[in-house]
């Protein structure tokens, strides 16, 4: 009877939850679809084509604040909660701490970012970038992420160590968000008004990027890339390495994005030097996952998933380089409110992270779904336009930023520098519309595969249980 007792109990509660984390992406991809329907608005108003003109709730000020929200906290926190619930039940072998729990917190978060875009389109935002999040609405993100904490360490504080260094980086990661965010959306708000709100600010800004979205990136490479490549990672010491640099140096660079300003200058020296510091600190990271190829190249480009997880890598360094240049003064003199800037936030946050995100999700859902993808060759267009359109976006919108810094140097007339942005906001344009084309494969291929599933599970012939 016990042992009867113990066999049903496992199947009523199994380590993943695999229909939520099925959810949780299919959530993740309907936000994104809205984040790119936004971006496109945007662009196509740069020129002179806004098919929504004198339309309050769709004005590209309003959509611009969608366009990031949506990414932020609709794709990319989606993204990241639903392979959470696929990766820390089998690295501690326990599952999460409340089944329920998790169910109750995908329903809230959804609630919690339709609220946001509500707010955002009624006018209701806050004046601050990335935290534009009605103040109605941060205490219920706030309660959020402080259950989301609480579910998932609920099985790591459980497991006896020595834990893998994914784990590292998502318990710190689910410590460090919940204060970013206290910080960045309350602080100003209420507490520190002037200067002292703006650095706090611009702490909150990169914070966001550095101690919620990178540490749950990083973590989640550490799982899928060994388990891809069936061999252990590099070097686990030098992945510590990486864990402890980020943590020292990260919170210290939020304070160059505002450069030149009233912000004490030792301030603004501090996070130039974290800044280029953080190189360093990608650069070790970078180096171990190399080491952890090395031998295996071939794969990279045979496995579909590696391939999107690799080239996010390659991105990411050059985006974390770009930064350690962008950040000096003399460079920022020239660079400060172009294109250049642009270029390098969808680079990483998309061209990393989204890129990490669509690889985990190429190799999970045919494991979802129970069937292999229906379109091989769809999965291929997904990638080749995906990287494509990212490559020539970002370069793009970099030579944008220098030809506009230069112009703007030489005092030229406003005009003057509109005239010359014209041909590469077209190109801006021509390149998100690839990216776009390249989702709806991704989007078609999905509802074959499930189709496919569907109708393969009616097939089979349903199986009498065992005496």
């Amino acid at each position: 009877m016990t042992q009867d007792s113990s066999t049903a109990s496992q199947r009523a509660a199994p380590l993943v939850d695999e229909r939520l984390v099925l959810w949780y992406f299919v959530a993740a991809l309907v936000y994104f679809a809205v984040s790119l329907l936004g971006g496109l608005l945007m662009a196509a108003q740069l020129v002179h084509h806004n098919p929504l003109r004198g339309i309050e709730f769709f004005s590209p000020g309003r959509w611009r604040m969608i366009h990031t929200n949506a990414v932020a906290y609709g794709f990319i926190a989606n993204a990241f909660l639903g392979a959470l619930h696929w990766s820390i039940p089998r690295l501690t072998m326990k599952p999460v701490l409340d089944a329920r729990l998790s169910w109750f917190i995908f329903a809230a978060w959804q609630v919690v970012v339709v609220a946001t875009a509500g707010g955002i389109l009624a006018g209701q935002a806050q004046a601050l970038e990335w935290g534009e999040t009605p103040v109605w609405v941060d205490p219920l993100a706030q309660a959020g992420l402080l259950l989301v904490a609480i579910n998932f360490l609920g099985p790591i504080v459980r497991t006896p160590g020595p834990l893998y260094v994914s784990l590292w980086y998502f318990m710190a990661a689910f410590v460090w968000t919940f204060l970013t965010y206290a910080m960045g959306n309350f602080l100003p708000q209420y507490f520190v008004p002037g200067t002292g709100g703006g650095a706090i600010a611009g702490m909150f800004i990169h914070d966001l990027v550095g101690l919620f979205v990178t540490p749950i990136g990083w973590g989640l490479m550490y799982y899928f890339v060994p388990i891809l490549l069936q061999k252990p990672i590099w070097s686990h010491g030098l992945s510590l390495v990486g864990f402890w640099g980020l943590a020292f140096f990260y919170p210290l660079t939020g304070i160059h994005h505002f450069l030149y300003t009233p912000i004490p200058m030792f301030l603004q020296y501090g996070s130039v030097v974290s800044t280029i510091a953080v190189e360093f600190v990608v650069t070790t990271v970078i180096i171990n996952f190399l080491g952890t190829v090395w031998g295996s190249s071939g794969e990279v480009w045979r496995s579909l998933p590696l391939r999107w997880f690799y080239t996010g890598m390659l991105f990411y360094f050059v985006t974390c380089l770009q930064c350690a240049l962008q950040v000096t003064l003399t460079f920022q003199a020239l660079i400060h409110f172009t294109d250049w800037v642009v270029g390098h936030a969808h680079l990483v946050m998309f061209g990393v992270f989204g890129f990490w995100i669509l690889g985990y999700m190429t190799y999970l859902f045919p494991r979802l779904l129970r069937t292999d993808w229906v379109s091989p060759a769809l999965c291929e267009w997904h990638f080749g336009l995906s990287a494509g359109g990212m490559l020539v976006m970002f370069t793009d919108l970099v030579l944008a930023g220098i030809f506009q810094g230069f112009s703007w140097a030489a005092l030229l007339p406003w005009e003057d520098s509109l005239r010359t942005s014209i041909p590469f906001w077209y190109v801006r344009l021509a390149s998100g519309l690839a990216i776009i084309v390249g989702q709806v494969c991704f989007a078609v291929n999905i509802w074959w595969t499930y189709q496919a599933a569907r109708r393969r599970a009616a097939a089979e012939p349903t199986l009498a249980p065992a005496e």
